[in-house]
């Protein structure tokens, strides 16, 4: 208990030095912190630790504090310690994490100290479930159950038409109005889940960096592979002297005929000295945000295999080379529902309950643009 009276100086004089790293070492031990407003939240081990664990631990530590009591600073702890204390016991036990769900922890940790008595008589029935964020009892005059497959593509594509970057991030998003506390099982066209079962490989998907989650967004997953993108840009720049210029901009929907993407919005930036801006465009409508030195095309519904044309034209009162080469890329945004890049499917979605209900499964598709396109 004593090693934490090392770690100030430590910390202290590393910063002095300008070396200062998330973790600090003093012989044996090893300080793992992190800072929030005017506190330094520290973790101490002598073993060579999942650092990983650690930290999420720590900040875990400052939501479940933040819930407890809205603003965690000084203060708080000093106006608190009591229940600071029972929350430390209930967080970690010998080292390993516990019961870190807030709600959870404020069935029998409260801020009234003559509850806390009573409630060391029972374990509260949240604890014991297999599920802390649902509880029992529930009941729905109609059992649904509403799934979610949402895929964003992220795309960066040179001048040339190379494609520099191409990924899809997919999620799998469940919202449940299912009466009692039923079983769910989840079958999709995974590779891997075919390849173990024998069956063929038609139709399935190879998901990378598969990760599970608690509820609402049941899984995440990612695929690295090169997809061409859905809505295809050209543009060309004519200059006109040191008078004007006029951005050619062509959007080509590369996605098959039956789908349409709603809400598109190409954004092209132009240089920061235009004014006078006039456009043309077959369809949609194209307006010009100064402050942001672009232009944005608005498309309310593409189809696929379509291809439009804007042109926007502009004064200037001066014009750099530089500046129309180096400018930053045409960005896209849209969203395609029933549609996924990736051939992701819902194979099934069996409602397993005691009482024998019958529930219905509803899945929608839906593909939107990334953060890199």
């Amino acid at each position: 208990m004593s090693e934490i009276d090392y770690f100030m100086p430590l910390f202290m004089q590393k910063e002095e030095e300008g070396d200062l790293t998330p973790v600090l070492s003093h012989g044996k031990v090893h300080f793992l912190w992190i800072k929030h407003t005017n506190l330094y939240l520290v973790a101490i081990t002598m073993k060579n630790a999942n650092a990983s664990l650690v930290y999420s631990f720590l900040y875990k530590v400052v939501e479940v504090f933040s819930e407890y009591f809205k603003e965690l600073e000084e203060e708080s702890i000093r106006d608190n310690f009591v229940i600071v204390y029972e929350l430390l016991d209930e967080l970690m036990d010998f080292g390993f994490p516990q019961t870190t769900d807030s709600k959870i922890l404020q069935e029998y940790i409260t801020q009234q100290g003559n509850k806390l008595e009573i409630a060391k008589s029972r374990v509260p029935s949240t604890v014991t479930n297999a599920v802390s964020w649902r509880s029992e009892g529930l009941k729905y005059k109609k059992n649904e159950v509403f799934i979610d497959v949402i895929e964003s593509v992220n795309l960066l594509v040179n001048a040339n038409g190379s494609v520099l970057l191409s990924e899809i991030v997919g999620s799998i998003k469940l919202k449940v109005f299912l009466s009692g506390m039923p079983e769910l099982r989840l079958g999709l066209n995974d590779r891997v889940l075919f390849e173990l079962t024998g069956r063929g490989k038609n139709k399935s998907v190879e998901l990378e960096d598969v990760k599970f989650h608690q509820y609402f967004e049941l899984m995440s997953y990612r695929l690295s592979t090169q997809v061409k993108p859905l809505i295809w840009i050209e543009s060309v720049i004519e200059k006109f002297s040191h008078s004007r210029v006029e951005i050619m901009v062509k959007a080509k929907g590369q996605f098959k005929k039956q789908s349409v993407a709603n809400g598109v919005e190409i954004s092209v930036p132009v240089p920061s000295d235009a004014d006078s801006p006039k456009f043309k465009t077959n369809i949609g409508n194209a307006k010009y945000l100064p402050e942001k030195n672009t232009v944005v095309w608005n498309i309310k519904s593409f189809p696929g295999g379509k291809e439009y044309l804007m042109r926007a034209h502009f004064g200037l009162p001066s014009i750099e080379n530089e500046e129309l080469e180096g400018r930053p890329p045409i960005s896209v945004r849209f969203e395609i529902p029933y549609f996924t890049v990736s051939g992701i499917q819902v194979r099934y979605m069996k409602i397993i309950e005691k009482s024998g209900y019958q529930a219905l499964p509803w899945v929608r598709y839906i593909t939107q643009s990334g953060g890199k396109l």
